[in-house]
C-alpha cells in the first residue's frame, strides 16, 4: 500500500526556514568559537566590533515592507506601472503613451513584472523599436524570470538570442544562471555555466562564487562547496569533475518536444567561443594564483551556513571571527546563521549568549531570529521556551509571520497541546491573520487523532471561505482522516473540491482517496473511483496503480489485482518492485505456487529485480509445501543475483529443512544467522526448536530456549514448543515448569496459548489447577473456545471421574453444535473438580431461557446441584425432566443415585439397586460403581461390598463370553 506523503511541505533555502524542519536534535558536537561573552560562555578569543558604523550593517525591522509596487519613483513610472497593471493587453497600452523611455526606466518596468509572460512581452516591445539597444542589464531581468518560471526552452532560446544580437554575459550574467538552475534541482546544468564562464576567459567573481557554494551547499555536498571556495581564494576554478554525458535528458530539464536539447545546447555553448567580440581585458580568465579574500557580507554569511551546515563549527566560527578582523560588516543574517548553527549542534546556551552579543552590538533581532530559537528550543523539548520567544516577538515591537505561526502551530500540534493551539488560532483571528495551508492538516491530524472530528471539520469548513486548498494540501487532509479509517469523512474533502469550485481532482487527492478505500477494506469503492478516475480525464500514475495492486493483493484479491497489475504494464508504467512482491506473497498465501512462480518470471523479463522479500516469499511457500528441492532451488538463485539473505529467507529456509527432519542442513543455517546483528530472531529459534522436538533433541533445545530467555524474545510459540518437548518426552515436571514460567510472563493472551497449557497441566494430572486455569480464559479473558479447548476438556471429564457415556454424550451435544452444550460441559466439569461456584454459575445459564433442554443438559443440572450438595434442587431438577416426557437414561441413573447417596437416602439406591438386580436396567459399569459410591455416601459399606461383588461376577462373565466369542 502507498503512503502518499502529504505532510511535508517545502520550505525556503536560507538558513532561517531550515532551522524549522523537523528532525532530532543531533548530539553536541564539540564546539571551540573563537571570542569571549561577558556571560557564562567563554570562548577562545573576544569578540571585538569595531565601533564605527562600518562594521555593522543597519538593522533589519520585520515589520511588513511595502510593495515595490509602491515604491516612488521619479517621472511617468508610476503611471505606467498602474496602467500595466491593469491592463491584459501590454503592447497596446505601451504603444498609447507613445514614450521615449531610458534604458534605465525601461530596466524598472522589466523589473517591476511579476510575471515571466509579461517580463518576455515588455522586453519584446522594446526590442521591436527603432533605436533599441540590446543590453545586458535587460537580458539579465528577462533570463532570470525565465528561470524562475522554469521555461528552460524560452530561456535557452533568448540566451542564444543574446549571443546573436554581440550582448555578452557578464559575472552576473552567469552568476544569475547558476542560482536559478540550482534552486530548481538542477545542480549539474547551473554548475556547467561556470565551465561556459571558464571558456569565455571569465573569472567569477566574489557574488558569483558566493552563488556557486550556495548551489553546492543547498545540494548537500559540502566538500565540493569548500574546495571550489578554497580554489577561488587561490585563483583557479576546476570543475574538471563534470561529466556532460551524466546530465539526465528527462522531461524536468525540459520538455519533450524542446526545440533546443539540453545536452546539445550546452555542448554547443561551451566549445563555440568563436565569432565573440574580445572580451575586455579586466574580463578575462586569469591563472595568477595571488590569494583572493572575500569582502561582502552575504559570502561570509553563505559561507557560516555552509559550514554550519557541514558539522564543522570551529570553521564557521573561524569565519565569523576573520568578518572582525578585517572590517566585514556583520548583519542580522550573521547572527541568525550563526544561532543557528550553535543551535541545531546542541550548543543552545551559546546561541541564546549570541541573542545578547548581537542586542549589545546594536543589532536589532528581526522575526527570523525568533523564529530560529522557536525551533531550536521545541527541537529540544523545552517548550515553553520556545513560547516564551513566540510571545517576545510582539513584545519587542515586531511581527510574527507565516514562518513563525506555522511553526507554533506545528510545534503545539505534535504535542496535543489542543488549548494552546486553539489560543494561537484566536490571537491570529484577533490580529487577521489567515492560517497558513500547510498548517491545515497538520492541525486537522492533531484534532482527528484526538477523536475530535467535529473541531476538524469546523477548521476545514472555516479556512475554505476564504481559500481556495491546493491539491497537495487537499491529499493531506484526505489522508489525516484516511489512517484513522474515517473514509466518509474523507470522501466528503475528495468530493467538495468538485462541488464547491467545479475543479477537477488532481492524481495525488484520487491516490489518496484509493489509500483511504483501501485501509476501511472498501476494496469495490476504490475499483469504482480508479475507474471513474480515467473517465473524468485524470489519468492514473505509477503511485495509482501500485498502490491499487498492493492493497488488492494484501486483501488476497489476486484475480483483479493481477488484472490493474497488466493494465499497468500496458500503460507503460513500471511497476515498483513492492508491487511484484506483494502479489507474490498473496499467490504463496493462497497455495497458487505455479501463479508466484509465473509472476517472478515476468518481473525478471520487465528488468525489476527481485529482492529478498520475493524471495523469501518463493522460498518460503515451498518450504510451507513441504516442496524443499525447490525452497533451495530459489535460495541459490537469489545468491547468484547478489541478494542477501535476511532473517525471514533463512527462517523459511530452516522451515523447509524442518520438514523433512534435515537437522545438519538447518543447522548450518542457523549457525549463518548467529553471525548477523543481533543473531538469529525468534522465527528461526523456533523453528530449530520444533524440529529438535519432532527429533526428540532435549538438550539442544533447551540451549535454544535458554538463549531466547536470555534475549528476552520468547513467545508463545517457544514455551508451547518446549511444553510438548518434555510432554512427549515424559519430562513433566519440565512442562509444568515452562507453563508456569509461560503464565507468569503475560503471555497467555489467546485460546492457543491456553490450550498449550492446560494440556500440560491436564497430562500431569493437576486437575484442579487446568480447570482454574479454564475459568480465568472462559470467564475473565472471555476468549472463544476452539476445538483444542474441548479435546482437553474432555480428557479432564474422563480424568475427573464422570462416567463414560456422560462424557460421550457431552461430546456428542458439541460435536451436534447443540444449544447449552458449552454451558452444560463446563458445569459438569467444575463440580467434578469441586468447583461449585463456578458449577452453579453455568448452571445458572443452562436454566435461565426456556430453551428445550435435552438429555445431556438435565443430566448436567442434576449432577452439578447434586454434588454442590443442593438435593431439594437436583431432586427437582428430575421431576421437572419426567414432566417434559424425557424418560432418564443410565447417566440420569447413575446421577439420580448419587443423588441419594449424598443424602443418606438408601431406599433410593436400594431401589436401583434391585432394578439392575432384576434386569429392568441393564447392567452397566458406570451405573455399578455410582450405586456402590452411593452406598460408600449413605455408610453402608456393607452393601457396597455386595455391590462390588456383583460387579465382579457381571463383568467377569461378560468379558469370559467375550473371550469365547472371539476364540
Amino acid at each position: 500500500m502507498i503512503q502518499p506523503n502529504c505532510r511535508h511541505y517545502s520550505s525556503s533555502r536560507d538558513v532561517v526556514s531550515s532551522s524549522l524542519s523537523s528532525r532530532a536534535m543531533p548530539p553536541p558536537l564539540p564546539l571551540s568559537l573563537p571570542w569571549n561573552f561577558p556571560s557564562r560562555v567563554s570562548f577562545g578569543f573576544q569578540l571585538h566590533c569595531a565601533s564605527s558604523s562600518s562594521s555593522v550593517s543597519p538593522a533589519r525591522c520585520s515589520k511588513p515592507n511595502p510593495s515595490s509596487r509602491n515604491r516612488k519613483y521619479g517621472g511617468v513610472l508610476p503611471s505606467i506601472l498602474r496602467s500595466l497593471d491593469s491592463s491584459t493587453d501590454i503592447e497596446t497600452t505601451l504603444a498609447s503613451l507613445c514614450l521615449n523611455l531610458s534604458p534605465k526606466e525601461q530596466t524598472v518596468l522589466l523589473k517591476e513584472q511579476t510575471r515571466w509572460d509579461r517580463v518576455l512581452r515588455v522586453f519584446r516591445f522594446f526590442q521591436s523599436h527603432q533605436g533599441y539597444v540590446p543590453n545586458v542589464i535587460h537580458y539579465n531581468i528577462v533570463l532570470r524570470a525565465l528561470g524562475r518560471a522554469g521555461k528552460w526552452d524560452e530561456l535557452r532560446l533568448c540566451w542564444i538570442e543574446m549571443a546573436h544580437n554581440g550582448v555578452l554575459p557578464t559575472n552576473n550574467t552567469y552568476g544569475m544562471l547558476v542560482d536559478v538552475y540550482g534552486k530548481a534541482g538542477l545542480v549539474k546544468e547551473a554548475l556547467l555555466w561556470i565551465k561556459h564562464m571558464e571558456q569565455r576567459m571569465h573569472f567569477p567573481d566574489e557574488v558569483t562564487m558566493a552563488t556557486v557554494v550556495r548551489v553546492f551547499k543547498n545540494s548537500g555536498d559540502f566538500d565540493r562547496a569548500d574546495r571550489f571556495f578554497k580554489g577561488w581564494c587561490a585563483g583557479r576554478v576546476n570543475l574538471d569533475d563534470l561529466d556532460l554525458d551524466s546530465i539526465d535528458d528527462s522531461p524536468k530539464n525540459g520538455s519533450a518536444s524542446s526545440p533546443v536539447n539540453l545536452k546539445q545546447f550546452l555542448s554547443m555553448e561551451l566549445f563555440k567561443v568563436g565569432a565573440r567580440n574580445p572580451v575586455e581585458k579586466s574580463l578575462r580568465y586569469t591563472s595568477d594564483s595571488s590569494p583572493r579574500k572575500p569582502r561582502l557580507t552575504s559570502t561570509f554569511n553563505t559561507l557560516i551556513d555552509l559550514y554550519g551546515k557541514a558539522g564543522r563549527l570551529n570553521d564557521a566560527a573561524n569565519l565569523f571571527s576573520e568578518m572582525l578582523k578585517s572590517g566585514v560588516p556583520i548583519d542580522t543574517v550573521t547572527f541568525n546563521t550563526m544561532i543557528h548553527t550553535c543551535g541545531t549542534h546542541g550548543h543552545l546556551s551559546e546561541a541564546e549568549s549570541l541573542l545578547k552579543k548581537m542586542e549589545e552590538k546594536g543589532i536589532n533581532p528581526d522575526t527570523k531570529t525568533y523564529n530560529i530559537l522557536l525551533s531550536l528550543h521545541a527541537d529540544a523539548g523545552d517548550i515553553e521556551a520556545a513560547l516564551k520567544y513566540y510571545r517576545k516577538i510582539r513584545k519587542v515591537g515586531l511581527f510574527p509571520d507565516t514562518v513563525t505561526h506555522r511553526a507554533v502551530l506545528h510545534i503545539l500540534c505534535q504535542r496535543k497541546m489542543i488549548r494552546e493551539v486553539e489560543a494561537v488560532l484566536t490571537e491570529m483571528d484577533r490580529n487577521c491573520i489567515r492560517i497558513d495551508e500547510h498548517s491545515v492538516p497538520v492541525i486537522m491530524q492533531m484534532y482527528v487523532n484526538e477523536g475530535l472530528i467535529f473541531q476538524a471539520k469546523a477548521l476545514f469548513e472555516r479556512f475554505q471561505l476564504d481559500c481556495v486548498l491546493s491539491s497537495t494540501t487537499l491529499a493531506a487532509v484526505i489522508d489525516v482522516y484516511a489512517e484513522k479509517g474515517l473514509w466518509v469523512e474523507a470522501e466528503a474533502v475528495f468530493y467538495g473540491k468538485r462541488n464547491m469550485t467545479g475543479q477537477r481532482n488532481d492524481v495525488l487527492e484520487y491516490n489518496v482517496m484509493i489509500k483511504a478505500y483501501g485501509m476501511a477494506k472498501l476494496h469495490e469503492k476504490a475499483l469504482s473511483l480508479f475507474k471513474r478516475m480515467k473517465n473524468q480525464g485524470t489519468w492514473p500514475d505509477e503511485c495509482t496503480y501500485n498502490s491499487l495492486v498492493q492493497m488488492l493483493a494484501g486483501a488476497d484479491l489476486v484475480d483483479e489485482a493481477h488484472r490493474i497489475l497488466a493494465e499497468m504494464m500496458d500503460s507503460d508504467c513500471k511497476p515498483g518492485c513492492k508491487t511484484f512482491a506483494a502479489l507474490i506473497a498473496s499467490y504463496v498465501r493462497l497455495g497458487l505456487l505455479s501463479d508466484a512462480v509465473d509472476l517472478y518470471e515476468a518481473m525478471e523479463k520487465t528488468g525489476v529485480k527481485p529482492n529478498e522479500v520475493v524471495y523469501g516469499s518463493l522460498i518460503n511457500g515451498f518450504a510451507e509445501n513441504g516442496m524443499v528441492e525447490e525452497a533451495i532451488q530459489y535460495f541459490r538463485i537469489m545468491e547468484e543475483h547478489g541478494v542477501q539473505s535476511n532473517h525471514i529467507v533463512l527462517t523459511s529456509l530452516i522451515k523447509a529443512y524442518s520438514k523433512v527432519g534435515c537437522l545438519e542442513e538447518a543447522r548450518r543455517v542457523y549457525d549463518k544467522m548467529k553471525d548477523f546483528e543481533g543473531g538469529p530472531d525468534v522465527a528461526a529459534s523456533n523453528s530449530m526448536l520444533s524440529l529438535c522436538a519432532d527429533l526428540g533433541i532435549v538438550s539442544e533445545a533447551e540451549t535454544i530456549f535458554n538463549d531466547l530467555r536470555e534475549k528476552g524474545t520468547c513467545d508463545v510459540i517457544s514455551f508451547a514448543t518446549m511444553m510438548y518437548l518434555y510432554k512427549g518426552m515424559g519430562m513433566l515436571d519440565e512442562a509444568i515448569e515452562v507453563a508456569e514460567e509461560m503464565r507468569e510472563s503475560g503471555l497467555l493472551n489467546d485460546c492457543t496459548s491456553f490450550n498449550q497449557v492446560m494440556a500440560c497441566y491436564a497430562a500431569d494430572g493437576q486437575l484442579r489447577e487446568c480447570c482454574e486455569l479454564f475459568h480465568e480464559m472462559l470467564v475473565e479473558r472471555k476468549l472463544l473456545l476452539d476445538w483444542g479447548t474441548f479435546k482437553t476438556l474432555f480428557t479432564l471429564l474422563k480424568k475427573g471421574g464422570v462416567p463414560s457415556e456422560a462424557v460421550m454424550q457431552l461430546q456428542t451435544a458439541y460435536n451436534e453444535a447443540k444449544p447449552l452444550a458449552t454451558p452444560a460441559i463446563t458445569a459438569t466439569l467444575f463440580s467434578a473438580m469441586g468447583l461449585y461456584a463456578y458449577a452453579l454459575d453455568s448452571c445458572l445459564e443452562l436454566t435461565r431461557d426456556e430453551i428445550p433442554l435435552g438429555h445431556f443438559a438435565y443430566n448436567a443440572v442434576i449432577y452439578t446441584y447434586g454434588a454442590s450438595g443442593d438435593i431439594d434442587m437436583a431432586l427437582k431438577t428430575y421431576m421437572r425432566m419426567q414432566e417434559k416426557g424425557l424418560e432418564p437414561d443410565v447417566v440420569t441413573q447413575a446421577y439420580l443415585v448419587g443423588v441419594y447417596g449424598k443424602a443418606g437416602m438408601v431406599e433410593g439406591v436400594k431401589r436401583v439397586h434391585s432394578r439392575i438386580t432384576f434386569g429392568e436396567l441393564e447392567p452397566n459399569q458406570s451405573l455399578f460403581k455410582a450405586v456402590r459410591a452411593a452406598y460408600v455416601s449413605a455408610n453402608r459399606q456393607d452393601l457396597a461390598d455386595v455391590v462390588k461383588k456383583e460387579m465382579s461376577i457381571a463383568f467377569e462373565e461378560e468379558y469370559g463370553s467375550r473371550s469365547g466369542e472371539e476364540e
